[in-house]
């Protein structure tokens, strides 16, 4: 177990993301950026797939410490939902299996948005997309398809294009494959990781799912909700801290960080020492959190 007083003081950002997914900066960079930052703690949480950890665990500055996890791609009733997952064994097969479908289905999907805006005046082509996708095994996404508009002089920037053409309510967005969030419960629980729900009341992203839902995961074993983040204002952040009381779920606070791709900054919101304590106590797997 760790010690709630061993970690005191510490600044800790548990939602980051590099080029291994939809990020603009190398894992390597993410942790050295981390520590420039002031934090003493960060996850590297790229979108469905573990391919960032050891560039970053390698890359390791002195004095940080490192969470290896992932945010899941779910879906409920057609709703788009996150799960960040941390501390699983990343070579749990049913686990894996699930990452690698989700990301396989992004291409597909990407190519079919990339067509309906193309057709519909975009100056956009595939060609484009490739050019804004590092060469390191990353799955191309809508971040990508956003910088290529943001290159082509049609949006000014990544948000910009999220909150209008990219959005789920728009013509051009096509769904992927995502696994069901009580499913991914459970895997990631039999990889001996731990749960957060990534920011749960962000509604400017699209709709969101009702609390009886949060409720079902927090009887499953939902260790807790991402409460202090940039896409949830002050009565969303207070509802769910309520929310938390009230099925004993730890509150966490982090940045997003996704590089230069959008204006979130490292450290922006952080999570409370005694939260995080608890979540590594909560993990049961092979992995740990990794000192630099």
């Amino acid at each position: 177990m760790i010690a709630a007083d061993r970690v005191r003081g510490v600044r800790i950002d548990l939602h980051t993301h590099s080029s291994a997914s939809d990020g603009t900066e190398p894992p390597a960079a993410v942790v050295r950026a981390a520590r420039d930052a002031g934090l003493d703690v960060v996850a590297l949480t790229d979108h469905d797939t573990t391919g960032g950890w050891a560039a970053a665990a390698a890359a390791l500055p002195a004095g940080l410490t490192l969470v290896p996890g992932a945010e899941l791609s779910c879906g409920h009733a057609g709703i788009s939902l996150h799960l960040l997952a941390y501390l699983f064994d990343p070579g749990h097969e049913g686990l894996a299996e699930q990452l690698a479908r989700t990301r396989e289905d992004r291409l597909p999907r990407a190519r079919e948005m990339v067509r309906r805006l193309a057709a519909d005046g975009y100056s956009l082509t595939w060609a484009a997309i490739e050019a804004q996708v590092a060469r390191d095994g990353t799955t191309i996404g809508r971040p990508h398809i956003a910088d290529a508009l943001v290159a082509a002089g049609a949006v000014p920037d990544r948000d910009t294009a999220f909150a209008g053409v990219l959005n789920a309510r728009s013509p051009y967005f096509v769904p992927h494959y995502a696994v069901d969030p009580h499913e991914a419960m459970r895997l990631v629980t039999a990889a001996g990781g731990v749960v957060v729900f990534a920011h749960p009341r962000a509604a400017r992203r699209g709709r969101i799912v009702p609390d009886e839902v949060i409720a079902t995961l927090a009887a499953e074993g939902l260790a807790g909700l991402e409460v202090d983040h940039r896409d949830q204002d002050e009565a969303a952040r207070r509802h769910l801290r309520g929310l938390a009381t009230d099925l004993g779920l730890v509150v966490t606070g982090s940045s997003d960080y996704h590089g230069t791709g959008k204006a979130n900054r490292l450290g922006e919101n952080t999570t409370d020492p005694d939260a995080y304590a608890e979540l590594v106590d909560r993990a049961r797997g092979a992995v740990r959190p990794l000192s630099g």
